[in-house]
Order: structure tokens, then sequence, then C-alpha cells
């Protein structure tokens, strides 16, 4: 028994003198957490669980109609005082377990009143569902007995055999994902199109029902029952759910976490093959379903399932696998004692845990879990805020009131009203006020770096794309790949036989031509105009055919270094004039050409220029400083390099029409960076990277306000 909880509670005399026992119809199965007993209470007639510590079970264990449960209680203290769970305990144990309708009592009105207990349990249900009908759950039929005859079919699904066919078809997903990475990334724009959300919702109820079954059918696989499937309402939006609850008494801890990943693994499978099926059709409608059950299995599963920073699969998993049930209420309740352990000095606070780490990990959770849940459906909010604005302030309303103000109401009803602060209050009222207060100052008036980054590309001052100026086929390379040149050193050798036999032509001409004028001279000089002209023309002709051979050797235009990596390739290859050939980069001064979008550089106009710097994607380890930068007071729509934008992997969205991918969809300003104490590497050139510009100090609450405005100017124009 705990020296800091309260032992006694002034409300024990309402059930000191009854006579309670766990009903005859409740199973009780033994699981370990963290080499510790645990008991499961099940319920098998209302379908009901509950976890109880083994001080809590022994209490219960011992009840029975011939003791009241202060007989059993002085027992316990009698024969285990370390262990004895306190009349506090006892009152919230009998309390949830009363409630849970796990509880059976030797009063004459017994069936009465356990009847008009579960009939309030059933309109408290209701109640919590209209107040939450954001997330409603609305039970169908029971899909037990369906799943009993599928068990043959379940046994071969959830064997050996089948994690083979899972890896080999998620591999091939994966990879053809990689593949097509661009074309996937460039289709999301689309995802929100009044046009696709039919095909969105068709999807996503798709991958909800076989993610639900493959619950279903893993409870069923280990000997669980499943008694309910059904409609939950996410959001207002119908989709399905399963009750897997039965998995919860299962002794092996790794049963109940396959259970848990259960839906993930077979959503995993169905995205695989709806990447399959995406990659191998034409624009249609099974094409775009795929898409959305692609879009929908790999977002949903990443961002919700498989995060335990939110209660969903992952949370369950994560309290598994670290022996941790209720992880959730733990994480609250350590939170709750530190603040009134630490912050209110309540002596007689009792820790949630035993040791440090745990308390450490709990406290941790509860913070990131928290913050977690405001950034994603924050991002959710902003998502559909581009397409429903309406339907994302309703969402935004809702949200506000159940994680900020309800959530403050009821702190402040907790420290006004909760009888265990009562000898604390009025320091827990002075520790919270004072705790706002500092919070507020520090976010409005003390000062933090503001800055931004936007992206761009590095590229020299000099350079110059080296071509052939005359078609032909390379027959010898004059310097490797990767080499300093100077100004007409020879680059490649070329050879057009086609031009040679031209030569020969032309001149063969020229010299018969030469011979008539000089027949024309002795016999009629009428005719020595038209030769003199045609003369002329074969002279051109063949100057011209003698700089078309004298370019078959292409040199070097400008000093530096030779970047063709595949030049070693181009022996023997046919090259049509005017191809690239590689470029020819003076590696002495760089300079980094940044696109910045509207909302940000308002900020560059204004201010006189500050501290800037450039990373590059794959060195971001090494910051490379601006001397000075240059804004160009004018709106552009093509980038400057294709590396920026969406299809190429950028950040900036360009319009899926520009098949080069250099189009924006909104007009950006183009910012020129002189870059300093760049080392002199060959492949500096083009590469793609991040500049900061560095605007001075501004508090925490003036930017964060600031890029509220900028996000609603953006997609509202407001």
């Amino acid at each position: 028994m705990s020296t800091h909880e309260k032992i006694f509670h002034e409300s024990w005399y309402r059930i000191a003198n009854q006579r309670l026992s766990l009903r005859a119809s409740v199973v009780i199965r033994r699981q370990m957490y963290r080499g510790l007993p645990w008991f499961v209470l099940h319920d098998p007639f209302t379908n009901q669980y509950y976890r109880l510590r083994p001080p809590v079970y022994n209490f219960i264990a011992r009840l029975n109609k011939s003791m009241t449960v202060e007989e059993v209680w002085n027992g316990m203290l009698e024969s285990m005082p370390e262990k004895a769970p306190t009349q506090t305990e006892i009152m919230d144990l009998l309390a949830q377990l009363f409630h849970a309708n796990l509880l059976h009592y030797d009063l004459a009105p017994n069936s009465v009143k356990l009847f008009e207990r579960y009939k309030k349990r059933r309109r408290n249900l209701v109640r919590m569902g209209l107040l939450n009908v954001m997330f409603a759950r609305i039970p169908l039929f029971d899909p037990d007995t369906l799943l009993k005859h599928l068990q043959p079919l379940i046994r071969l699904i959830i064997s050996p055999a089948g994690l083979l066919v899972w890896l080999a078809m998620v591999a091939l997903g994966v990879k053809t994902a990689i593949d097509n990475a661009g074309a996937i990334q460039m289709q999301t724009e689309g995802i929100l199109a009044p046009s696709n959300l039919f095909l969105l919702y068709a999807g996503i109820v798709i991958v909800k029902i076989i993610h639900e079954m493959g619950h279903a059918f893993a409870v069923r696989r280990y000997g669980g029952e499943v008694h309910a499937l059904g409609v939950m309402l996410m959001v207002l939006t119908p989709l399905p759910y399963t009750d897997a609850t039965a998995a919860w008494a299962f002794r092996s801890k790794w049963k109940r976490i396959f259970v848990g990943s259960a839906g993930m693994i077979f959503e995993l499978f169905i995205a695989a093959i709806s990447v399959l099926v995406w990659a191998s059709t034409g624009d249609g409608v099974v094409h775009s379903l795929a898409y959305n059950m692609m879009f929908t299995a790999s977002i949903t599963t990443l961002l919700f399932n498989l995060n335990p920073l939110l209660r969903y699969d992952g949370y369950y998993i994560l309290a598994d696998l670290v022996d941790m049930p209720n992880l959730q209420q733990q994480a609250t309740k350590q939170l709750t004692y530190v603040l009134e352990r630490y912050a209110f000095r309540k002596k007689d606070v009792v820790a949630a845990v035993s040791s440090k780490r745990e308390a450490w990990l709990l406290s941790l959770y509860a913070v990131t879990s928290s913050i977690y849940r405001v950034f994603v459906f924050g991002g959710i909010l902003l998502f559909i805020s581009k397409k429903f604005l309406l339907l994302a302030v309703v969402m935004g309303i809702f949200f506000v009131g159940s994680w900020a103000i309800f959530p403050l109401v009821k702190f402040i009803r907790y420290l006004t009203t909760n009888p265990g602060l009562s000898r604390v209050r009025a320091r827990a009222i002075r520790v919270c006020a004072s705790a706002a207060l500092v919070i507020g100052a520090f976010l409005a008036y003390i000062p933090f770096p503001y800055s931004f980054k936007a992206p761009g590309v590095l590229k020299a001052v000099g350079y110059v794309i080296a071509v052939n100026p005359t078609a032909g086929r390379v027959t010898a390379l004059g310097r490797a790949s990767g080499s300093h040149v100077v100004k007409g050193d020879t680059l490649l050798i070329m050879d057009n036989e086609e031009l040679r036999l031209l030569r020969d032509e032309t001149s063969a001409a020229l010299r018969e031509s030469r011979m008539e004028f000089a027949k024309a001279l002795e016999k009629s000089q009428a005719d020595c105009e038209p030769m003199e002209k045609r003369i002329g023309a074969y002279t051109q002709r063949l100057q011209r055919i003698d700089q078309q051979i004298a370019d078959l050797t292409v040199t070097a235009p400008i000093s530096g270094n030779w970047v063709a990596p595949d030049v070693d390739d181009y022996i023997g290859r046919w090259m049509p004039r005017g191809s690239r050939l590689g470029q020819l980069i003076d590696a002495n001064q760089f300079y980094f050409v940044s696109a910045i979008l509207q909302q940000e550089i308002a900020e560059l106009f204004s201010q006189k220029q500050g501290r800037a710097r450039v990373r590059l994607c794959g060195q971001a380890q090494e910051e490379l400083p601006v001397v000075a930068y240059t804004t160009i007071p004018m709106e552009q729509h093509e980038l400057p390099s294709a590396a920026l934008g969406y299809m190429r992997g950028g950040d900036i969205a360009v319009s899926p029409n520009d098949s080069a991918g250099v189009r924006t969809t909104e007009p950006f300003y183009e910012v020129r960076a002189i870059v300093g104490n760049v080392p002199k590497a060959l492949l500096l050139h083009g590469r793609s990277g991040k500049i900061r510009f560095s605007l001075g100090y501004k508090p925490l609450a003036w930017q964060g306000w600031r890029k509220i405005r900028q996000l609603v100017q953006k997609h509202y124009q407001i």
C-alpha cells in the first residue's frame, strides 16, 4: 500500500456492508506484462473487457456472498498490508466494474437493477455518440458465424505461405512505386478534385473493409470471437469498423500485436496490388480507382494506423510491445501526478508508475501525442480547405471545441472544484495563472530568429554547353570527362563520310567551272559573267563545307572543367547537329538562383539585405555563405531548373500539362545570390538545394500569426 495515497474514503460507508462478487458469466484470463501478472475480466454477454493489476485482482477474487466489502478489505490488511488496495482504489474500481456490468450483488431487485443499469449504459452510449457525432460507431451485424465458415480460408491466408506471397507482392509494389514516383506525386494534386471525390471515397471504403476484415481474420485465426461489424462516422464520413477487442484476452502479446497489425498488413497488400494495376492501365475508372486505393492505403497507414501517437492500431501495438496497458490513461495520470506533486505541492498524490524510466516515457508520450494530434489534424484541415472551405471551417470548429475549449473548461473546473486540491487550491490557481502569463509573454515579447527557406539551384557564373556544329560519327575522344581544358583544346573528333564526298563533288565542280571560264575568255567573253557567278557560288559552298569538316573536331569554347559523364559511350555514335555533348564549367565563381513564392518575397523587398546561406542537397552539413543577393522585381512562371518542380521531386507545384516540368501553377520571384567558398568540384553546377534568408528577430506569436495570414491569403485571397 502506498504511503502517499489516501487510505480512507469519505464515501466508504456506502459500500462497506455490501456483499458483492463478480458475475458468474465473467471469464478471467491471466496475462504477463513486464514480468508481472495482470488479469483480464471478460463478460461474453456484453463483450466487455477490463484489466486488473494483481493487488486489485486479489481483492476482487476474494469478494463473495458470505463476506462484506469491508470484511474482505480488513482481511487483506491483515494478510498483506503492503499490497492491499486503499479504500480510494476500491471505490474507483467497484464503480468502474459496476458500470461495466461485471458485478453481482445479492439484493431483491437485482435483475431489475441490472436491466436498468444496462439500459442506462445504452443511453449513455447513445448520448456519447450524439455528443461525439464526428466519431460515432453504429454496429450493424454479428460476423462471427461468417468467420467460422471462412476458417479454412483464414488459415490459408495467415500462414507461412501467405507471408511469402505478401512479401513478394509488397516488394514488387514498392519497386513499381519508386519507378513511378514522379507521376504518383503529380497525380496527388488532383486527389480532391470534384470529379475524383466519388472514386476517392469508394477507394477508402474498399481499403477500410479489407483493413477491418484483416483484424477480424487475425482474431478468428487465434480463437477469438468477433461480434460487431458496422459503420463508424469518421468526421461525418461513414466508414466500416469491426470490434476486435477479443484480442485483449490473448495471453501471448505477440498474438495481440499481430491482431493490431493485421489491418495494416492487409492494407499494404492491397496497396501493392493497386500500384501494379495503376501502373499497367491507362486513363479511366480502373486507373483512377487503383490510384485512390493506393493513396488511401499508404497515407492512412503511415499517418494514422501505424503511428502510436494516435489511438489507432499503432497505439495498441506499442502498448503491447512495452507491456503497458491503457498507455494513454497512464500517460495522462503521470502528467497529472507531475503537475500536482511538483507544481501544486500536493503531498498525498500517488505516481502512476514505479520507475523513473517509465515516468519519463509516459510524460514524453503524453506531450508528443498531443502535439502530433494537433499537427496532423491541422494538416488535414489545411488539405481539405483548399477545395472545401466550408467543410474545413466546420471541422475546425469541432476540433477547436473538443481539443481546446472543452479541455480548458474541464481543467478550470478541475482547479476550482476538485476535492483532492482543497488544501492546495490557492497555490494551484496561482501556479496556473502565472504559467499562462509567462507563456503568453514568452510568445508575444521574446524575440527569436526570423528566417525562411527557398529552393534553388547552384550555377557557375561562367559555363557553356558544348554542342557539335556539324553532324557526324564520333571516332576519337580528345579529353576525358573531369579534366581541365583550355580554350581551343580538342574535346572529341568526329567524321562525316557524306560531307567529305560532298566536298570532293564541289571541288570537282569548281575546277570544271574554272576551265569553262578560261575557254570563255578565248572564244566568247559574253559568257564570262555567268561563269564568274558560278565559280563564286562553288567557292562559297566549298568554304562552308571546309568549315563544317573543321567543326568535326569539337574544341573547347572557353577554359574550364569538362563535364561529360557519358563521353566514353560516344565512340561510334552518330551525333546530329546541335547535340548536347557536355558542359564546360568555370568553377571559380558560382551563384545560387532561387524561386521564392509571393507570400515570402515581400520581406526581401521591405528589408535591408540580411544574412543568407546555402545548403546543397546531399551536403546539408556544409554551409555556403552568400556574398550578396539580388531580387529580380518581376513575376516569373518558368523555373530555372525542372529539379525544383513536383515532377522532379521539388517543392514547387508545376502545371501537369507541361512535359518539361518548369511551368509553375502560381507566379514566383527569382533571387540570385553570389556564393562564396564553393569547393571546386565538377558536379556542383546544377545541384539543387535551399537558401535560408535570416531577417532579424521577431516574437514567436508574430511569426505564427504572419504564417497564418500568408496561408489564408495564398489559398483564399482574403
